[in-house]
């Protein structure tokens, strides 16, 4: 990419500044529709004259400087015509001066990494009478068409915004539900810009919320999202309605630990809970905007499983805490071998809190038979812990699952694996329930200012239990494959690791899960690996942050 090259257009009139060495000032519109770039709509070329292999640099370069500067003319017909999907890319072209309302743009173009050209947006969004400045990076990349073997843009709607998906569109205007200040547990205010990983939630509270709220609407840019069900996205504010207040059960200081603890791993969730009330008390992700992973994600929770598991096996009189178990390096299971991370085995003498604190496979796995019983795991799972009930949370969550299954698929399910799934919040909750022995739904929003009914589990863990769960938690974090992680966590701490395989996946998805007196936290790093090393240090650093 050409360095230096600006596009601009400044009250209607196109102008073109370069700032690089070497080049002089001229029109880059100059040759569009020429044989050499554009036409999503050309019609094909003979077999001769269409060119194949990789897009060159100079091409690269003529071919995204050609669609910037045609948007930024508010040519959306050149644009489009210079991308891959015409049918497509013209419309939200269109719309971008015609819904969104912008009146002024300058593109500023970085330099290309391959076949990537990154570049910066200065817009000016004008409605009503107000206008205000409005600005972003995008990039898009430049491919070889199919059929004529041209230069063109790969066609996206993150080429307009990169926030932009398949079927959504930008709009400006008055904003169609009011505005909201949500506050957290002590009044403090919780903006996205301070807290980013809570974008997608503050705007499924306002959706939500903001007729209870009581707020007054204002005139904004917003992305209208293509599901129904979900929550707009407001971009920029052009004149800031009266928000209503929406209380949360968030707590600002463990957020923001929260958030700066997902920083380190990218594909990183974690959630924190108060075990005595389940309030949620912290959500963040890395990437913080978009897809809300930590409530909505759906993933095997390897090991960290186990404490459903354990709390099945010690409630059935099959193992207990101080009770000797066996931990061969491998065992079969109906046709299905399992083994432990590396073979490894340990003393048939060693306790069942031994083999829990060091996730030893094979001692859950040898237990099954006894059981006499495949589904029932996932009673446990809904009775005790609350997973697969329809939870209220206040915002848009996923519950866990555990369906049901037989044979080998049944035994993965007791080490987290095969057709379990969970997220950070699903699992969070099963420690603060594991802490308590009752499981509290858990609340962002509190259920008195909709009157929503939260659910609750058929029955409690007997006193017994819950104890021997906390002195097994407490065991991995002391001397477990949880040590590490939890060495700089004072007070009452327990934990499990867990590392889940993917099929098709080099690195496991690292889990952890673990207790400080009264909050719980649970994260999970894609591909990050074993739990002690990825996602348990995520959750040391909510925990101690945390109250």
């Amino acid at each position: 990419m050409r360095s230096g090259v600006k596009v601009a257009v400044v009250g209607g009139v196109f102008a073109v500044v370069v700032g690089g060495v070497g080049y002089g000032a001229y029109n880059i519109l100059d040759g569009l529709g020429s044989s050499g770039v554009g036409g999503g709509t050309d019609t094909k070329a003979t077999s001769a004259e269409v060119k194949t292999g990789p897009v060159t640099k100079d091409e690269i370069a003529d071919t995204s400087e050609k669609f910037l500067a045609a948007w930024a003319k508010g040519d959306a017909a050149t644009a489009a015509a210079l991308t891959n999907n015409e049918g497509d890319a013209k419309p939200a072209l269109v719309g971008y001066s015609e819904s969104a309302h912008v009146t002024k743009a300058v593109i500023t173009a970085g330099t290309a990494t391959g076949s990537k050209v990154p570049y910066t947006v200065k817009a000016t969004v004008s409605y009503g009478g107000t206008t205000k400045p409005w600005s972003y990076a995008s990039e898009l990349t430049v491919v070889r068409g199919l059929t004529t073997g041209r230069p063109l843009v790969d066609w996206l709607p993150s080429v307009i915004h990169p926030d932009l998906d398949k079927g959504e569109t930008l709009e400006t205007g008055e904003s169609q539900t009011a505005a909201i200040e949500a506050v957290d547990r002590n009044g403090t205010v919780l903006t996205k810009e301070k807290y980013p990983s809570l974008g997608t939630i503050l705007d499924d509270l306002r959706k939500r919320y903001s007729a209870q709220a009581g707020g007054t609407a204002g005139i904004e840019t917003w992305i209208n999202s293509a599901n129904a069900d979900a929550a707009d996205r407001t971009l920029l504010t052009l004149v800031k309605g009266k928000p209503g207040k929406v209380p949360t059960t968030l707590d600002a200081n463990t957020q923001a630990a929260a958030e700066t603890a997902v920083k380190q791993f990218s594909g990183a969730s974690v959630v924190a809970v108060k075990p005595s009330t389940g309030e949620i008390r912290a959500v963040a992700n890395n990437p913080a905007s978009g897809f809300n992973a930590a409530m909505q994600g759906a993933q095997a929770p390897g090991s960290t499983m186990k404490i459903v598991t354990a709390a099945l096996l010690i409630e059935k009189g099959l193992a207990s805490a101080n009770s000797p178990v066996e931990c061969p390096k491998n065992v079969m299971y109906q046709g299905t071998t399992f083994h432990n991370l590396k073979y490894f085995s340990l003393p048939d003498t060693d306790t069942f809190t031994s083999s829990f604190a060091q996730s030893c496979n094979t001692a859950f796995i040898k237990l099954i038979d006894d059981v006499k019983d495949d589904a029932a795991l996932g009673k446990e799972a809904r009775d005790v812990f609350g997973i697969g009930l329809v939870w209220k949370t206040g915002v848009t969550s996923v519950d866990g699952s555990v369906p049901e299954a037989t044979g080998g698929e049944a035994a993965a399910q007791y080490i987290g694996q095969g057709t379990v799934t969970m997220n950070a919040l699903n699992m969070a909750s099963v420690t603060a329930t594991a802490r308590t022995g009752t499981f509290r739904q858990p609340v962002l929003v509190p259920s008195t200012l909709d009157g929503r009914r939260l659910v609750t589990a058929a029955r409690s863990l007997s006193p017994n239990v819950t104890g021997q769960l906390n002195d097994m938690m407490r065991a991995t974090a002391s001397w477990g494959t949880g040590k590490a992680a939890m060495s700089s966590v004072r007070g009452d701490k327990g934990a499990k690791t867990g590392s889940a395989e993917v099929e098709g996946q080099g690195k496991s998805n690292s889990w952890f899960t673990g207790f400080k007196d009264d909050l719980a936290a649970a994260a999970v790093v894609q591909s990050g690996g074993h739990g002690g090393d990825a996602a348990g240090p995520l959750v040391a650093a909510v925990l101690r942050a945390g109250q």
